[in-house]
């Protein structure tokens, strides 16, 4: 089943989006105030000319009262400014005031007189619509004037916006180019364009710390297949020449020097052996290694390789001390960390030395500690030392037998148990070296 496709990113022009988008919406505020002005305008216009009709209509009110029979008279009253009045009579008999023209837009107010006559005052809008007109070609011209500067103005400012996505293009165009640790380095990162920006940093601290990482370990695995074809090519060498040596033998060679010859090859073939055995630990671990979990008591097992190590060695005391911690592990790969440690132990002992071995529980842990008397570790190889291929000068030397395999083999026993195995500082006083093995009551998972 294939997943579903990635959904394809719009790439228009960010820059023209924005501009028509800001564009269109100013223009609409321009258009939206000028019609609101416009309307504006002509309501306001039309109550001020019926706020002076009102007026005028107050006036032949008042004067009704003092000429109430002379009904010409307060027509004429009523007529003026742009006004014309009318006196309507009960009886429909009409007194018209002097004829202003034609009303072409007429407004149309009306008041009551006293003897229930009526007074009709009617005004043309002409002049106000006119002014209208003016006014509005007037904002029209502002509007497009307005717009026309706001689009330059916004045209420089979207620029000085963007400006930073085009730094960002730059940028990543120049690290594709092969110019690595640039940066954009946000001044505020709780903007949008900050969060923007931080996050392309951080995408490039990844891809560089991964490249990084990857240049790394292609060079410690180049390192490590130098060293180990380099560690190879002593046994291999030996054999090759105890083996010349044997078949170039003249019937006049002794038994002693065949016999000699024979255990050489044997040696050098065995320490060949011994190094393709520990590579394939290496390549188990790096794969992930296959545990057969069991309960494991770490002080019976400490106790079995001990007496192991004192068959092997009798010239030193190996002496196993502490509470039974049971842990859940491989009893076959914990009992090879242990004998590695106490193989290194005695072999960097002096004759008569003592190694001892304290095995008990601190927490959820259970811890086994291997010390010796012998020349210890520097602190600034405690790391080191468990790198593979790695012998330090001041206690190990190729005579030793070892590949520098052993301590990486049982670190990665140990993590692979969820544990983990350190060289740590001795107990002042204490001379020599102290390996802690630390693994948990419970299996990872539980």
């Amino acid at each position: 089943m294939t997943g579903a496709e990635p959904r394809p990113l719009r790439t228009g022009s960010l820059r023209l989006r924005v501009s028509w988008a800001s564009f269109g919406v100013f223009a609409l505020a321009v258009i939206a105030l000028i019609v609101l002005v416009d309307w504006r305008f002509g309501v306001q216009s039309t109550r001020e000319l019926k706020d002076r009709m009102q007026a005028r209509g107050d006036l032949v009110v008042s004067a009704a009262r003092d000429y109430p029979r002379d009904n010409q008279y307060l027509a004429v009253k009523a007529t003026g400014n742009g006004i014309r009045g009318t006196v309507v009579l009960p009886n429909g008999q009409e007194f018209h005031g002097p004829n202003l023209g034609e009303l072409v837009d007429p407004v149309r107010v009306e008041r009551q007189l006293p003897g229930k006559r009526k007074l009709i005052l009617v005004a043309d809008r002409t002049e106000t619509s006119a002014a209208q007109r003016r006014l509005r070609q007037l904002l029209s011209l502002l509007g497009v004037g307005t717009l026309v500067i706001a689009a330059l103005v916004q045209a420089l400012v979207i620029r000085l916006s963007l400006r930073p996505l085009d730094r960002m293009t730059s940028l990543a165009r120049s690290i594709a180019g092969g110019h690595r640790g640039g940066r954009l380095a946000p001044t505020k990162r709780n903007t949008d364009m900050g969060r923007s920006a931080a996050a392309f940093d951080e995408m490039l601290d990844a891809l560089e710390g991964a490249e990084r990482q990857a240049r790394e370990s292609e060079e410690r695995v180049r390192r490590f297949l130098a060293d180990a074809a380099h560690e190879l090519r002593t046994p291999l060498a030996g054999v090759q020449a105890a083996a010349e040596a044997v078949v170039q033998s003249s019937p006049e060679t002794s038994f002693e020097e065949r016999e000699r010859l024979n255990v050489l090859m044997a040696r050098e073939a065995r320490r060949a052996g011994r190094l393709v055995e520990d590579l394939l630990s290496i390549a188990r671990i790096d794969e992930g290694l296959e545990l057969r979990w069991e309960p494991v008591d770490l002080l019976a097992l400490a106790r079995s390789e001990a007496e192991r190590i004192r068959l092997l060695a009798n010239h030193v005391q190996v002496v196993v001390a502490g509470t039974p911690a049971v842990v859940s592990g491989d009893a076959d790969r914990l009992a090879q960390v242990l004998a590695n440690l106490l193989g290194n132990a005695r072999r960097y002992s002096e004759r008569g030395g003592v190694v001892t071995v304290q095995v008990g529980q601190h927490g959820p842990w259970a811890y086994a500690e291997v010390a010796d008397a012998g020349p210890g570790v520097p602190p600034a190889d405690r790391e080191r030392i468990f790198d593979r291929l790695v012998r330090l000068d001041s206690a190990r030397d190729r005579g030793s037998g070892g590949a520098g395999l052993g301590l990486a083999i049982a670190q990665g026993i140990a993590r692979a148990h969820g544990g983990n195995l350190e060289c740590v500082q001795p107990p002042p006083g204490q001379p020599g070296a102290l390996f802690r093995l630390l693994l948990p009551i419970r299996p990872p998972g539980d």
